[in-house]
């Protein structure tokens, strides 16, 4: 035939399958590994050709988690030559080719030479061994993540926001990769050989999730899955976990729990032919194939149809809070007191802010405050005082991020759109941070989309003492923010004076108003 014939055999000796293929086109069966075993099958193909194992042999070896995998060169006159063959080496091992040992090659009269079962049991054990070690000394989850360059001018800045999500959600990143692609590949975005090295990766530093920069579709992140046999989760995925870890009060958990289901909504496809076992006829008893007759829905539209209902309450639920929220905005205004919502991108310092400006170091007015992204989900109000002004309310607000994922956007629209009730804003940017000015302008871009970009805001340019001095008097100069230290309490005297003009400014303006009003009321009348 001149053709590559394969055949996979189990530990008993028992043919399990011939192929007229390659390696990487041999039929497997589905393989359910054990996390600490192998797939208990050793491939066995000719290479008409001759030649060692290819490229394709070893990555299928290790992609399968093969006992060992063998090439037996064929003779022109099609007797067998020289067998080549390779088998897994333990996670840690250091050299060359530290995924897989190639054996040198051998006639094939000495082929059972090789104490296959033995070497096998070995290396089970020694995973085993090495797995237990590592087990014992893991806290979290151990993460690769993956964030794709295709020549953005932040793809590094936006690889650390990455990691630093992973570390807000508990895991503990092993690995970071910055990929550059110009143009992705449209099932797997990185292509099979990137994901190779991945898988790789994860295998040596026993790492069990890949986090993605990007968002995947849901076929995109089955067909990740497959190819490397690890969790894939994506970044809006990972911050709708941050929310629902740091979700607290009722609202923020209504809000969360909806933006999670409209994202799982569409994905619920991804189970597979679990969510359509039942009931395939479509409700006749005569259709449908063996074993799936019947009268009922499918799994798939029964949890459609369950998470429909649930939105349907949520968004009921939110209703009721949005008026509860609207019935304070009004109370606040009929007493005239002056509001300022504090905005800027997460762990920008907005909550130590606000304790620092209402002296609120104790529970319970104290604010939540923490190294972290989105420590603060809900809007919080405290009230202050401003010289010449008197008493304020000030409200902390959920941190921005840039690409705010569409469905959180959607869930915290209500939330988001009570800073349009604030007369003026307070923009807390983390000046110690690198791309300071693009995360300055990715809120500035949300608030454009919420149509707040043009209300009176001052700037506030938090943890300046930590900041590059030079750094820090560019920002100044670009923005004409306010030098400030929430924490040590550094240039507030300074950032409440400037607060204060602007509330004045605001009261002026909105006088004026009222006096036009009147006037025209008068002429009218």
């Amino acid at each position: 035939m001149r053709r590559e014939v394969g055949v996979l055999i189990d530990r008993r000796g028992r043919v399990i399958s011939v192929s007229v293929a390659d390696a990487k086109g041999t039929e497997f069966p589905d393989l359910r590994l054990g996390e600490h075993r192998l797939a208990g099958f050793h491939l066995l193909h000719t290479h008409p050709r001759g030649g060692a194992l290819s490229k394709s042999d070893l990555s299928t070896l290790f992609l399968k988690r093969l006992d060992a995998v063998s090439a037996i060169e064929v003779r022109p006159e099609g007797q067998p030559g020289l067998v080549h063959t390779a088998h897994l080496t333990p996670p840690g091992t250091v050299g060359e080719e530290e995924d897989w040992r190639i054996l040198p090659p051998v006639p094939s009269f000495q082929i059972d030479e090789f104490d296959l079962g033995a070497q096998v049991g070995a290396l089970e054990e020694e995973i085993a061994r090495a797995a237990r070690t590592r087990e014992a000394k893991k806290d979290h989850e151990r993460a690769i993540l993956v964030q794709i360059d295709q020549g953005e001018f932040d793809a590094e800045e936006r690889l650390d926001e990455l990691a630093e999500l992973a570390r807000t959600a508990g895991a503990e990143v092993v690995h970071r990769e910055l990929v550059f692609r110009r143009h992705l590949k449209a099932g797997t975005l990185v292509g099979a050989g990137k994901l190779e090295e991945l898988t790789s990766k994860a295998y040596h530093l026993d790492a069990d999730l890949l986090i993605f920069g990007q968002e995947l579709g849901p076929a995109q992140a089955r067909e990740i899955e497959a190819a490397t046999g690890l969790k894939i989760i994506d970044r809006t995925q990972l911050i709708l976990d941050i929310f629902a870890l740091h979700a607290q009060g009722v609202e923020s958990r209504l809000q969360v729990e909806l933006a999670q289901l409209r994202y799982m909504k569409p994905r619920l496809l991804g189970a597979g032919a679990a969510l359509s076992r039942i009931g395939g006829s479509g409700g006749s008893a005569a259709g449908g194939a063996i074993g799936t007759r019947g009268p009922g829905e499918t799994k798939l539209e029964l949890d459609r149809r369950r998470i429909n209902d649930r939105l349907s309450f949520l968004e009921k639920q939110l209703e009721g809070v949005s008026q509860r929220r609207e019935e304070r905005r009004k109370q606040r205004a009929r007493n005239d007191v002056p509001v300022i919502s504090i905005v800027g991108y997460t762990n920008a310092g907005k909550s130590t802010l606000l304790n620092a400006f209402t002296h609120a170091a104790e529970e319970p007015r104290r604010v939540l405050a923490e190294n972290k992204l989105f420590a603060t989900l809900r809007p919080t109000s405290r009230q202050g005082f401003l010289e010449g002004i008197g008493p304020v309310v000030l409200t902390d607000t959920v941190g921005f991020i840039r690409d705010l994922p569409a469905d959180l956007t959607r869930a915290f629209r209500a939330t988001l759109e009570e800073i349009g009730d604030a007369d003026v804003l307070l923009h807390v940017v983390d000046a110690a941070s690198p791309g300071a000015d693009t995360r300055l302008d990715a809120v500035n871009r949300i608030l454009e989309d919420l149509g707040f970009r043009e209300m009176p805001t001052v700037i506030a340019l938090n943890k300046a003492d930590a900041a590059d001095p030079e750094a820090l008097s560019r920002e100044v100069a670009r923005t004409e923010g306010i030098p400030v230290s929430a924490l040590r309490n550094l240039g507030l005297s300074e950032l409440k004076e400037t607060l204060a003009d602007a509330v004045a400014q605001v009261q002026r303006q909105q006088l004026a108003a009222r006096e036009e009003a009147r006037e025209l009321a008068a002429q009218y009348r």
